[in-house]
């Protein structure tokens, strides 16, 4: 027996994870090889990447590592974490999120593994929940319109600025910020500003804007010291200039405090944080941004909105999507192509699981700790210097100061420190009497009695003046007022969850989106109260568990792409992109060259790419791509040498959007950097790169990664994301920077509101790196190029296959073109609603050619799930072949009528098809048949009659 066991050594050997993440088997793999004509993975890869930009140096990572092992690792990282009770408040805040949220929303992978709602009709559980958060935050801010949500507080202000001068019919070229507004805001919107030539004035709105010229003006309400100001007299002036104005606004004092829609606010923006969301040092969190409904078209972002599908009844969809920046490239207004949906979903259930009445309870709760608190430092002889308030109070503490935040640190508690001689302290929703009490204690120092807070509490008076407090109704919809006991609340985000389909249920083959698994081991650390409960702005030193992560992260990352530095700072590939640009043109200025502004973008690239050198100051120039697909190095060397004294930059995706290796991307970055160029490469396509290729090797300057592609962040419905920039050497001193880490304010400008972003999610790629090791992740990238090929194989006897590279092969994803099918009527929308009968996502559709769908199948998906999908595709080929052999027409094809759904099949039938063929149109989804819960749905209809709240519960009757 003893010569039949199993050395120990393989025994610990627990890289057991690398099988689970990827779908096909070794055996399968090798089935998948042979059939397109290879005998290894090796000859195979040698095929689709270039020679020239192949590595054969493994990864410089790690090995492989068990589950157990990883979360054991990451848990004691998390430890060195030192999360203090926080009273730091500028913006975020401590809060409860209720456990049936948690559990069944935040770690529902029904939820957070869904993607962005485009095919409406498998995603109306998401859709009504989007359309709650937009009535929910119109309601609050008094405005008509609202979007989806935005990535934060302080780009959402960025955001609002630049729609203020699309709007404003004022000539000037000046945007006014409040000096009470939140820093980190105002280091945003100055980022923002200063490319586009806009001139950013921070000063006093009381006094300061008499003088100002201006397009727009930024108030925050209540302010960053706490004082809630009237601002109707400054509405007023701003408005006899013919200037916007943008409030930011904080939503639980919006139940008590007048909301900006009623005293003339043309823009409310803020954050939903603190409705249930934890602060994740610094995110992800759902911004809002809220506006008139004469400016809806110009509105940033996302919009939810009400329709009608083809039997009549209600049904949700994603509006106004003419402002999707793909369609505007460089005439677009933003490059924002992301929303946090699983974070405003989570701050829209919230509300309805509290209500308005409790919402108003909480409100009600901290102001009078608030103002009990203030009371009783009154009595221990400090002065507070804010009059009128909400949540903060500033209070003047002279010499004082640093003793009293030394005790507050003995008793694991964080204050804000204005400067040296005040301090700023916010209450939230889970403050306590005993809270109140400890800081006293602190104020008051040893051997002082502490004042009672029966007695302080009865005495204090509110601090909201009567002018300024709300009379008007908000959350009436009944979707507020039903869902109060856990049960309801249950039942409801079940309902909602099973009306989607997500990567629980199916593979989701979205070319360019790479929909791939999110372990539950990456995701389990999200909720650690060591991760979630951490302050952005408090100390560095609570923070070391955080901090390793982060810079052992961003080495990886650095392995990974073979550049030298990474900011994990941009927190979604928008931002990511942008802050690359600015990277390149902060570099050109360095160096006298600040005249350099042209932007090389070639025709295939993705909208955002265009958009975002739009907002950095550059002019595009589109360069043409040949037939194959690829950039057309002879049109690039004419226009290179065309612009070369004023050449900037060229931005290109790799593999390329066409999903193809280009042989000659060396050449392309030479050619750049010949005429004084740097290289932009977009890391969209970065799973099927790593541990093959390398950008930063090849000649890439500076790349986005999308964190939530590539490195298993998940979706959640259209965000949260995390877009990462990895430069080379000569670049690194100009990745963004922040106030608070260098308050001397020599950093580079930073892109967002928080130091790291998203943080709090950072620890799912740290998770999936760790667990894959080197070996894995190249295993990962050779996968989803062979799954790739796998599926175009199989589909190239039944549909045309766009693009391939020159050995006829793909790379990890492939483009099927219908546009030869047009000749019976059947479009691209015809075959991506019939895929949901049978329970598949569509790919993508359009994109980058029109009349294409675009088909990533990822490394995650099994041969199984392949043949599934293949086989659904050659079913519907076959139906469009009846309509080419005159059996049907395509008016009356079952095509033309799905999505089916389960009503559709009651009552008479009138179809040249059967039942049967409508709903099981293979004979395993009798067995496992996902039913859309909508017909297919009339857009033009809900741009033509747009309603982007809930409609009242009688439409539905």
């Amino acid at each position: 027996m003893a010569e039949n066991r199993v050395p120990f050594e393989q025994l610990e050997q627990h890289a057991d994870f690398i099988e689970r993440h990827i779908g096909p088997s070794d055996a399968d793999q090798q089935t998948m090889l042979a059939e397109l004509g290879f005998d290894s993975m090796d000859a195979f890869i040698g095929k689709v990447v270039p020679e020239a930009i192949l590595s054969h140096e493994p990864l410089a990572l790690g090995d492989a590592r068990s589950e157990a092992e990883v979360l054991d690792e990451l848990s004691r990282i998390a430890s060195q974490n030192k999360v203090f009770k926080s009273f730091i408040g500028m913006g975020y805040y401590n809060t409860h999120t209720p456990t049936v949220i948690l559990r069944n929303l935040l770690e529902n992978p029904a939820w957070y593994t869904a993607y962005t709602p485009y095919q409406p009709e498998i995603s109306q559980g998401r859709l009504e929940a989007l359309l709650n958060f937009q009535t929910m935050i119109c309601d609050l801010t008094g405005l008509e319109i609202a979007n989806a949500s935005l990535l934060d507080e302080a780009t959402a202000a960025a955001e609002a600025m630049t729609f203020c001068q699309r709007v404003s019919k004022s000539k000037s070229k000046t945007f006014f910020v409040s000096r009470e507004c939140l820093p980190q805001t105002i280091d945003v919107v100055r980022t923002r500003a200063e490319p586009i030539g806009v001139e950013v004035v921070v000063g006093d709105h009381r006094t300061d804007l008499d003088q100002c010229d201006c397009f727009g003006v930024l108030l925050q309400y209540p302010a960053v010291d706490g004082d809630v100001h009237d601002y109707a007299d400054t509405v007023a002036k701003a408005h006899a200039k013919q200037a916007l104005v943008v409030v930011a606004a904080d939503l639980l004092a919006l139940t008590l405090l007048k909301p900006p829609g009623e005293f003339g606010a043309d823009v409310a923006v803020g954050s939903a944080q603190r409705f249930g969301v934890p602060m994740g040092y610094g995110g992800p969190h759902a911004a809002y941004f809220a506006t008139r409904d004469a400016n809806k078209r110009l509105m940033p972002g996302r919009v939810v909105g009400v329709s009608i599908d083809s039997h009549g009844n209600k049904a949700y969809r994603l509006a106004l999507q003419t402002r999707e920046q793909h369609i505007r490239r460089e005439k677009a207004t933003s490059n924002v192509c992301t929303a946090q949906v699983l974070l405003a979903n989570i701050a829209g259930m919230y509300a309805a699981y509290h209500g308005p009445k409790a919402l108003k309870t909480i409100a009600q709760r901290v102001h009078r700790l608030t103002c009990a608190f203030a009371h009783g430092l009154g009595k221990l002889d400090f002065q507070v210097s804010t009059a009128a308030y909400f949540d903060t109070v500033t209070v003047r503490t002279g010499e004082r100061t640093q003793a009293i935040h030394a005790a507050a640190r003995t008793r694991s508690i964080n204050l804000r420190e204005i400067d040296d001689a005040t301090l700023g302290l916010s209450f939230d929703e889970t403050t306590t009497r005993f809270d109140v009490e400890t800081l006293w204690e602190i104020f008051a120092g040893e051997g002082r009695a502490i004042p009672s807070f029966a007695a302080c509490e009865t005495a204090a008076d509110d601090r909201i003046p009567a002018a300024l407090s709300r009379t008007s109704e908000y959350l009436t919809h009944p979707v507020f007022n039903t869902h109060h006991s856990e049960t309801q609340m249950l039942r409801y985000l079940r309902s909602l969850s099973d009306k989607d389909l997500a990567l629980d249920r199916t593979m989701i083959p979205l070319g360019s989106c790479t929909m791939k698994l999110n372990a539950t081991t990456e995701m389990i650390p999200v909720t650690w109260k060591e991760f979630g409960g951490m302050h952005p702005f408090a100390p560095l030193e609570q923070a070391q568990g955080y901090q390793a992560m982060i810079r052992e992260l961003e080495d990886m990352l650095v392995a990974c792409t073979g550049y030298d530095a990474v900011s994990l700072q941009p927190n979604a590939g928008s931002q990511g992109e942008y802050a690359g640009l600015l990277a390149i043109r902060a570099y050109h200025k360095s160096r006298g060259e600040a005249h350099r502004n042209i932007c090389l973008i070639p025709s295939s690239a993705h909208g955002t790419n265009p958009a975002t050198a739009h907002m950095a100051g550059m002019q595009v120039v589109v360069v043409q791509c040949d037939e194959r697909g690829n950039v057309d190095v002879a049109d690039l060397k004419a226009k290179a040498e065309k612009h070369a004294a004023d050449l900037a930059a060229i931005m290109i995706t790799y593999p390329s959007t066409h999903g193809v290796f280009e042989a000659e991307v060396r050449e392309i970055c030479d050619i750049v950097h010949k005429h004084g160029g740097q290289v932009y490469i977009d890391g969209a396509n970065m799973n099927a790169m790593v541990g093959l290729c390398a950008p930063g090797k090849f000649g890439g300057d500076v790349s986005h990664l999308n964190l939530h592609k590539t490195f298993c962040i998940p979706h959640g419905g259209g965000g949260p994301g995390v877009g990462p920039i990895g430069v080379k050497s000569h670049l690194a001193p100009f990745l963004p920077g922040h106030h608070m880490l260098d308050k001397a304010g020599d950093a580079a400008a930073p892109v967002c509101a928080a130091p790291w972003g998203s943080a709090s999610i950072l620890p799912i790629s740290w998770t999936y790196i760790k667990l894959m090791g080197r070996q894995g992740l190249k295993q990962a990238s050779q996968v989803a190029i062979l799954n790739a090929n796998y599926i175009a194989k199989h589909l190239a006897p039944h549909y045309p296959i766009l693009y391939a590279g020159e050995n006829g092969i793909v790379a990890h994803e492939c483009i099927v073109d219908l546009r030869p099918l047009k000749d019976t009527g059947i479009t691209v929308d015809d075959v991506a609603k019939r895929l949901m009968d049978f329970g598949f996502h569509a790919p993508t559709m359009s994109f980058p050619v029109p009349g294409t769908l675009m088909i990533e199948p990822t490394e995650s998906e099994s041969k199984e799930e392949l043949d599934r999908f293949c086989d659904a595709m050659i079913a519907i080929r076959e139906e469009i072949r009846a309509i080419e052999n005159g059996a049907v027409t395509a008016d009356d094809s079952v095509l033309r009528h799905a999505p089916h759904t389960a009503m559709d099949l009651v009552g008479e039938w009138g179809r040249s098809y059967t039942r049967e063929q409508a709903a099981f149109p293979v004979a395993s989804l009798r067995n496992n048949k996902y039913w859309p819960p909508v017909g297919r749905i009339d857009n033009v209809y809900g741009d033509r009659n747009l309603v982007c709240a809930c409609p009242p519960m009688s439409d539905y009757e």
